[in-house]
């Protein structure tokens, strides 16, 4: 059973650095060789600052500063019975090379399905960037298999 006092908690705020290097190895990873992600000038002429990253990379941010499992682990689930069931984007700017990205965990939903068997947990994590501009809201749900 699934502790629904967490509901509404927030975790301590985390930062990451975002590098070139890493959004290249990124989009290589998703079979996307588009020269946005590699060349600066490429970017520029896009009209971007410097490299953007793609579209979904927010979420490794996430999983760079050890907050994939936060959550199962203080509240004492067994990693191997859990799944990421969803994953959600809202970007309001891109995210950038050379940015420093501040992000902020919420749980903000946790229910049952099938009598139990299946317990959800749904978080949101709201990013921001050096310049405290909001770059993107993730919205995910982790499903628990029970028994």
């Amino acid at each position: 059973m699934l502790d629904t006092s967490f509901i509404g908690k927030e975790y301590p705020p985390f930062s990451v650095e975002v590098e070139k290097g890493h959004i290249r190895r990124f989009a290589h990873a998703i079979g996307d060789e588009s020269a946005v992600w590699r060349d600066p000038q490429a970017a520029k002429g896009l009209g971007y600052q410097a490299i953007p990253a793609p579209p979904t990379f927010a979420f490794t941010l996430l999983m760079e500063a050890n907050q994939s499992f936060l959550i199962l682990d203080e509240m004492g689930i067994d990693k191997r019975k859990s799944m990421h069931a969803e994953q959600g984007f809202v970007y309001h700017a891109p995210i950038l090379a050379g940015d420093t990205i501040t992000g902020r965990q919420k749980i903000l939903d946790m229910y049952e399905k099938k009598g139990g068997a299946l317990q959800f947990i749904v978080t949101e994590t709201r990013m921001t960037n050096q310049r405290n501009q909001p770059v993107c809201d993730l919205r995910t749900v982790i499903v628990i298999r029970n028994g």
